[in-house]
Parts: C-alpha cells; sequence; structure tokens
C-alpha cells in the first residue's frame, strides 16, 4: 500500500480515537443500559437455547449490534464531515487509488467497530459470563459484518449531501435492520408471519452466525448466515467501488 493510503487509513484511526469518549465509551453504555433493561423486561417471556439464560442470549446480539452501528457510523460520518467542510479535497488529491481510498475508510471502520463490540463484550461478561464454542466463527462474523456495515456507511457517505440525508439513512435502514434481526430475540419465537419476514434481513443472518461461535447453537445454520453476509459484503463492496471509480458526488 502506499504512503497515502497509511496516512488516510491513520488519520481515519485517529479521527475516533481523539473523541473515544463519544465514540468508544457511548456506545459501550447505551449497550449495558440495553442489557439491563431487556434482560430485566424479558427474560421470563423470551424462548432461548437449551442450557442458554437470557442473558447470555442477549449479550452476543448487543454486541453484534454495537460493531456494526458503529462500523457504519464511522465512514459515513467521516465523508459526509469531510464534504460538509469541503477537505475532502484534500483526500481525493494526493495519488490515492480508489480502491486504496475505499480500503482505508473501510479499515478504519472495522477497527471501530470491533472495539467498540470487544467493549461492549468486557462490560456485559459481568453480568453473563459466556462460553465460545467456536471463536473461528466469531471472529469472521465480527470481520465480516462489521466490512458490510463499513462498506454500507461509505455508500451512505458518497450519496448524502447533508447530515439530514445521512440520519434518514441511518433511521429507516440501518435502526430498523439492527433492531428487527434477533438482537432480543429468538426469531422462532416470533409468530409465522415475521418469522418469514426475518428470514429477509441480511442483518439476522450476521448476529445469528456470530451467536453460533458462542454457544454452538443458531436460529438457521452458520454455513447458510456466513453465505448471506459473504454476498453482501462482496455486493456491498462492489457497488461501493463502482461509485468511488465513477467520483459520484466526489468528484464534480
Amino acid at each position: 500500500m502506499s504512503a497515502a493510503f497509511n496516512t488516510l487509513l491513520y488519520k481515519e484511526l485517529l479521527r475516533f480515537w481523539k473523541v473515544a469518549f463519544q465514540t468508544v465509551l457511548a456506545p459501550v453504555i447505551t449497550a449495558l443500559l440495553y442489557l439491563l433493561i431487556f434482560s430485566h423486561v424479558l427474560s421470563s417471556h423470551v424462548q432461548v437455547y437449551p442450557g442458554v439464560s437470557y442473558t447470555q442470549f442477549l449479550v452476543p446480539g448487543l454486541v453484534m449490534m454495537s460493531v456494526l452501528q458503529n462500523a457504519f457510523a464511522n465512514s459515513s460520518s467521516s465523508l459526509i464531515q469531510s464534504k460538509i467542510t469541503g477537505n475532502i479535497v484534500f483526500v481525493l488529491l494526493p495519488p490515492l487509488s480508489y480502491a486504496e481510498f475505499f480500503l482505508a475508510y473501510l479499515a478504519a471502520a472495522i477497527v471501530r467497530g470491533l472495539v467498540v463490540g470487544l467493549g461492549v463484550l468486557l462490560v456485559t461478561l459481568w453480568f453473563a459470563p459466556l462460553r465460545v464454542e467456536h471463536p473461528l466463527w466469531v471472529a469472521v462474523f465480527a470481520l465480516l459484518s462489521a466490512g458490510v456495515l463499513g462498506g454500507l456507511g461509505i455508500i451512505a457517505g458518497i450519496w448524502a449531501e447533508k447530515f439530514d440525508q445521512l440520519a434518514a439513512f441511518q433511521n429507516f435502514l440501518i435502526m430498523p435492520l439492527t433492531f428487527l434481526s434477533g438482537v432480543f430475540y429468538s426469531i422462532h419465537s416470533l409468530p409465522d408471519f415475521w418469522h418469514r419476514v426475518s428470514q429477509w434481513n441480511p442483518v439476522f443472518y450476521m448476529i445469528d452466525g456470530f451467536r453460533y461461535g458462542f454457544f454452538g447453537a443458531a436460529d438457521v445454520a452458520p454455513e447458510k448466515s456466513l453465505l448471506v453476509a459473504g454476498a453482501c459484503f462482496m455486493a456491498i463492496s462492489g457497488l461501493t467501488l463502482a461509485l468511488l471509480k465513477r467520483g459520484y458526488k466526489l468528484r464534480h
């Protein structure tokens, strides 16, 4: 990779780490509040896997939700801020290929997502000790899913021209996909109609596959979840690279 790539990646990593109280600690506290509230309210109403308490079931879902939301937020907010303030020109001027541009933003988004996810996991383990049946599945789904939402964040940042548009993208797409993906429940506890609807949500497969790595049990086969997550990553990466190659809404 070129020096320009290394510089851009360092800039993106430093950007969120300099305000870690807001970008890392705040999401960890939010996830902890979700755990305390939902485990208290739903523990006796939601069916989970045999030998797994609801609080234990909830932890991987909250970890993955935090990974996804923060990976998306990192790349999307960075791009929209650069476009609005006009300093995007300093990113476009160096001899940086569109692939390196993509990889730098994607890598930073993945790092932020994983850092927040690890923070959530460490804090919530105090309340619900977990076993990890398949560590490799945990790592693969964490990386792949952070990549999917990091890439989607790049697309949102390229498309949006103001913060209102980015907020709409997040509120009407990202939030529903993550909250209605089995974070707080097993889809087997849903009525038949919503059970079928959930199977059309790609985020469900990311969370379900990630949860399989902890418990060795899942609502669908982990191989199917991996296939869906991998297909989403390839599709979003291809679209993002195509937009960057065209200079869509970046080069006028």
